[in-house]
């Protein structure tokens, strides 16, 4: 069985930031998946799961109403590792190019005073948000980018690469 395009990205050497995770045509249209990874693997403390939750509203919200942006969304999510989320664009632009829309997403999370959409009729699980939580993990991330935003590391994956046998086994480096 092939393993999945996210799965060669080697986990203990990435780093928080945004990613292009992989490029999609679907029909006569691409799609880019980006990985916008706040924690590192393995290493950090995950996202607390009601702030993830509260960040998901949030900034689906906020991509889904910005003029210049929202008719080019097509999906934001949590990871299921919990220390990120993914965002699928319509088109083909690289991690830097939507690096301002990113940090815009996460710097409106300070000014919400609500969780949009946080009641039994609009969520499956309205009662597990956490607002503060959800606003020092955008207000850490967004820092973050800022700091960092000459630094190439936050833009690129690390790859791992897989090494095959003669025999045609594969074999990662790590």
């Amino acid at each position: 069985m092939e393993l999945i395009q996210s799965f060669s990205v080697d986990h203990t050497r990435i780093v928080p930031g945004i990613f292009v995770s992989r490029v999609d045509k679907m029909g006569e249209y691409e799609i880019t998946t980006y990985d916008i990874r706040l924690k590192r693997p393995n290493r950090e403390p995950v996202i607390d799961v009601a702030a993830m939750h509260s960040l998901e509203h949030i900034i689906a919200t906020y991509l889904r109403n910005d003029p210049e942006w929202k008719d080019e969304v097509i999906y934001w999510g949590p990871m299921g590792c919990l220390t990120g989320f993914y965002i699928i664009l319509k088109g083909n632009r690289s991690a830097h190019d939507i690096y301002q829309l990113i940090l815009n997403s996460f710097l409106s999370v300070e000014k919400a005073d609500d969780v949009p959409g946080a009641t039994a009729i609009n969520c499956g699980h309205y009662l597990m948000h956490n607002l503060e939580m959800a606003k020092w993990y955008a207000r850490e991330f967004a820092d973050y980018l800022k700091e960092n935003a000459q630094n190439s590391d936050i833009f690129e994956y690390p790859k791992t690469e897989r090494l095959v046998t003669d025999e045609g086994q594969h074999f990662f480096d790590s």
